[in-house]
């Protein structure tokens, strides 16, 4: 199958990919690069790339693709906090134009990386995908708003799957520190503290990269009428944590480290547990292999490996809204995200 994946260069992106190899599919990308500089370890598969943003597509870059992978997106809550309107052009608004786009140059299938975000203010009771939406921020609105747009597109001849990921965690070659599992062992790695910055009792659904990636090629593989204008949540059900409780699993993978509390942390709003059983019932080639303590003590391996400095993980290189606002500093790219015409590119960029 030719499989256009949008975002392939990202955190999830170089996971799937060579998975997607790996099941004999021609994978195609399409990629600003905007995190070039941000490889941490591990080799990246070499595919061919448009390096270009999903808000300049045109129906000529999807023609022959028989299913997409969408992906790229301003991916976490502080980057969409960074501008709401932004946020709502790149997630919603150029999702749903370039669904359009698929539609149109007769792509079959369309694959939407969505987020159990959307689901926001909870709290302590399991939900599955029939839940309300209560989004909380900006990246969630923008999540709701595409998903909500997307649903009545599928039809006969396209067909629309909405994929609600739980809280990433694990390695990947483009690696990030601003994910609660990954954020807190690269604290305790390097400063001997697991620093929370709530009071740690809000619900997190998690799941590793790799298994979010092992659903999507599920999915994208599956029989169409199972996964035609479905939404499936992403994770496995048992790894529902308090945030404390990923603390205590840090604490029991990091050798010589504390729990300590941030400055001013409280009670977190953003509280969800969610049922994560529809997709394996659905699809039982989906076996979900990561636990939280597992994807811990991967991250605390690779940081020894790879060496991380204290000043990394919340910086400019492996957290993106720092990351991006880098960029901008450097003259990269403009505040809207752009590549400035003599800004030379992400990938060439000096950390």
């Amino acid at each position: 199958m030719k499989i256009l994946v949008t975002g392939h260069l990202g955190y999830i992106g170089t996971v799937l990919v060579p998975m997607l190899l790996e099941r004999g599919h021609e994978v195609h990308g399409m990629d600003a690069d905007w995190f070039g500089r941000c490889t941490f370890g591990g080799r990246i598969a070499d595919v061919p790339n448009n390096k270009k943003d999903i808000r300049d597509a045109t129906p000529a870059d999807l023609r022959g693709c028989e299913a997409i992978l969408h992906l790229a997106a301003l991916s976490n809550d502080p980057l969409g906090n960074y501008d709401a309107q932004l946020t709502d052009e790149i997630n919603h608004r150029a999702t749903v134009r370039l669904a359009e786009m698929a539609r149109d140059a007769g792509v079959r299938r369309f694959v939407f990386s969505s987020t159990c975000s959307n689901y926001g203010v909870a709290g302590d009771e399991f939900i599955d995908e029939t839940a309300p939406f209560r989004p909380y921020t900006p990246y969630a609105r923008a999540k709701v708003a595409a998903e909500q747009a997307l649903k009545p597109m599928s039809d006969d001849r396209f067909s629309v799957t909405l994929m609600r990921s739980a809280t990433a965690f694990g390695w990947s070659p483009r690696i990030r520190f601003d994910l609660v599992v990954n954020n807190l062992v690269a604290h305790a790695h390097t400063t001997g503290k697991i620093l929370l910055k709530s009071d740690g009792t809000p619900w997190r659904a998690l799941v590793h990269i790799e298994d979010i990636a092992r659903a999507f090629t599920a999915v994208v593989e599956a029989k169409r009428e199972l996964v035609h204008d479905q939404a499936f949540n992403v994770g496995q059900t048992k790894e529902n944590y308090r945030v404390r409780e990923v603390a205590e699993i840090v604490a029991d993978v990091v050798p010589n480290c504390r729990i300590d509390h941030a400055p001013g942390a409280g009670p977190d709003p953003r509280c969800y547990r969610v049922n994560c059983d529809k997709l394996p019932k659905t699809l039982p080639a989906f076996r979900p292999q990561w636990s939280a303590r597992d994807g811990a003590r991967q991250v605390y391996e690779m940081v020894r490996t790879v060496g991380l400095a204290p000043d990394e993980f919340e910086g400019p290189r492996y957290a993106r809204l720092p990351h991006m606002k880098k960029l901008i500093d450097d003259g990269v790219v403009d505040e809207r995200f752009r590549y400035r015409a003599d800004g030379g590119g992400g990938a060439t960029i000096a950390a």
